[in-house]
């Protein structure tokens, strides 16, 4: 089986193909993938000079323990550049043993460009590019049913899959393609819609030096992929009997919430009280009890009882993540988690807020507090980075008398007005108060 990868950076690296190289050691696949560089700038050839393998060090806290192991990857075969040499990314269409397309190309990828052209080699966008690749398959199968494709995204944006295809169908009626190609693209190749989820650090020159490998990919231990179930794609990828951390599902949805509210909603709720509070990185947070403690009690009491996974699914998940930020090899700074707060409140918190005040009647008490430290952050520490329109916001509401209920009742930073929410600007007005007179450390402890 062949496997035609849209990307080489470290993260498909150290994440799709570690997962092919231990299937096909444990002898469940026999997958052969060729990476391709999608844009023009960039170059392969130093994967190239080594033959396309590669080493990946995997660093960090894994059942309690530290742990620090080396593999070489030896499932790419090939790398080419689509801009470099198209015919042979064309060639690669016609191959009957490719069954699988991959792709990593940044949230921005999944669009089409006003630039694409059919008969440009290759075209722009990579919805585009993957247009034409399938249009030369079809063409040179003569419309083979068997001869469609499996096609997992990992963009990580919200159904990955369903809005690829859609710029696949667009792209085909831009390039004045036959109906006959679409009806194939949608009785024959599937797009199967993923999550994915890996912290990869990348490239390190002292490990590289080590190891001496210039092309070393570093990634911590913990790794999902959460993969839709189309036709047989189970029976494709048998990643699950390599014991992969894959999971097959109809709908992903379920486990993109429990990433966000959990994993994210961990960071967001915590860090900007954490750096009032005197920390700068993650780990340290974790190894702070009061801070560990504030965290855990948000997570396990105020986000995972609005969530509909089985309670021991999302405990066991809640409790990889505090493994994962306690890993002693990321240096993950709480100032760039706290990049564009607000936006990141309103994605990753207020959905486990509203969701617990229509279970309980009543306002989370943590995220809550974490809402206040927003406000403390971003009108006291001087460190908020966010868009000019919001702080612009900030400056030019601080000094009045009714800050706090039109922050809370902000529309444009929210979605909706918080006022509504029976107690909690009141709250809020008390946990901003506690900040800024007992400092963000001594209040954590009252809540």
């Amino acid at each position: 089986m062949k496997v035609l990868q849209f990307g080489e950076g470290n993260f498909l690296r150290a994440f799709v193909d570690y997962m092919f190289d231990v299937a096909n050691e444990k002898g469940v696949t026999d997958a052969k993938i060729t990476i391709v560089k999608p844009v023009k700038f960039g170059s392969i050839e130093a994967l190239k000079a080594q033959n396309c393998e590669y080493t990946l060090l995997t660093r960090g806290r894994e059942n309690g323990k530290t742990v620090e192991n080396a593999r070489v990857i030896r499932s790419v075969c090939d790398a080419i550049g689509a801009y470099e040499d198209f015919d042979a990314l064309l060639a690669l269409a016609r191959d009957p043993e490719l069954k699988i397309i991959v792709s990593n190309t940044t949230e921005a990828g999944i669009a089409l460009s006003e630039d694409d052209r059919f008969d440009d080699c290759p075209p722009t966008s990579y919805p585009a590019k993957l247009t034409r690749l399938l249009f030369e398959r079809y063409t040179h199968f003569a419309g083979d049913e068997d001869a469609g494709l499996y096609i997992l995204p990992c963009e990580l944006i919200l159904n990955n899959a369903r809005e690829l295809e859609k710029c696949v169908y667009q792209s085909a009626k831009n390039f004045n393609l036959p109906e006959k190609f679409i009806e194939w693209i949608k009785s024959s190749c599937h797009f199967c819609t993923t999550l994915v989820d890996r912290i990869v650090t990348g490239r390190d020159p002292a490990q590289s030096e080590k190891y001496g490998d210039p092309m070393l990919d570093v990634c911590e231990p913990f790794a999902l992929w959460v993969i839709e179930e189309r036709a047989d794609i189970r029976n494709i990828l048998p990643f699950d009997k390599a014991g992969l951390p894959v999971v097959f599902c109809d709908d992903v949805t379920p486990y993109r919430e429990r990433k966000v509210r959990i994993l994210n909603g961990a960071h967001t709720s915590t860090v900007l009280a954490a750096y009032l509070a005197g920390k700068s990185i993650v780990r340290e947070c974790m190894q702070d009890d009061v801070i560990s403690d504030y965290m855990r009690k948000i997570v396990y009491e105020e986000i995972i009882p609005t969530l509909t996974l089985e309670k021991s699914e999302l405990f066991s998940f809640a409790e990889s993540v505090f493994e994962r930020f306690n890993n002693p090899f990321i240096d993950h700074a709480l100032l760039s988690i706290a990049l564009n707060s607000v936006s990141k409140f309103t994605a990753r918190l207020l959905p486990s807020f509203k969701d617990y005040y229509k279970i309980y009647g009543k306002i989370p008490r943590r995220i809550t507090f974490s809402f206040a430290a927003l406000a403390a952050f971003y009108l006291d520490s001087g460190k908020s980075n966010d868009s000019q329109s919001v702080i612009d916001w900030f400056e030019k509401n601080r000094d009045s008398e009714t800050l706090l209920p039109d922050l809370c009742g902000n529309i444009d930073f929210w979605g909706e007005d918080l006022n509504k929410y029976e107690g909690f600007c009141n709250q809020v007005a008390l946990d901003l108060n506690s900040i800024r007179q007992k400092g963000a450390y001594e209040a954590m402890k009252c809540i």
